[in-house]
């Protein structure tokens, strides 16, 4: 039987003064922390889904993609900080340590927050929301475990985004 590892989030928030967006997922897959960066699965959606929406096309490099997040007024991190997780599974996630999201809206313009799919919604409104107060908007999931949202379908619900970010 599969035990649950206790793991402390390996990245640090993206974000700068001029950030409008926040999005904020729950928790790195495996394949992000190998990665090093965010939505680092090769399966996930998060980048062609930004590509189709800001009309770009980026490679793998993560200063790459750094920059092009920040050009964008982009921040990006994840609700919770610590938890035990079996593999990538949410649903396996227990004994969560909510993130400190308060140096990025002590230091960022957060205009908006966008939770990429019901456990990053989820955790936000039980550890977040009264702090920041701001409500997020759920957006679904672009893991590739949402398998039944279409890349058209995903792209109609997070175009919202751009919105809000100049």
């Amino acid at each position: 039987m599969t035990k649950h590892q206790t793991i402390t989030h390996p990245l640090r928030p993206l974000f700068q003064a001029d950030s409008k967006v926040l999005i904020l997922g729950s928790f790195p897959s495996v394949k992000t922390r190998e990665y090093g960066f965010f939505y680092g699965h090769p399966r996930n959606r998060f980048w062609p889904l930004l590509e189709r929406i800001f009309a770009v096309k980026l490679s793998r490099d993560i200063e790459e993609r750094k920059a092009f997040l920040l050009q964008q007024h982009l921040a990006v991190y994840d609700v919770i900080y610590r938890c035990d997780i079996i593999g990538s599974g949410d649903a396996s996630i227990q004994n969560v340590v909510p993130s400190d999201l308060s140096p990025i809206f002590k230091e960022a313009d957060i205009k908006q927050v966008f939770c990429n799919g019901g456990t990053a919604y989820r955790y936000y409104k039980k550890y977040q929301e009264r702090k920041t107060g701001l409500k997020a908007i759920q957006l679904p999931s672009t893991s590739p475990a949402n398998a039944r949202y279409s890349m058209d379908s995903l792209y109609k619900q997070w175009k919202i985004i751009r919105e809000y970010c100049f």
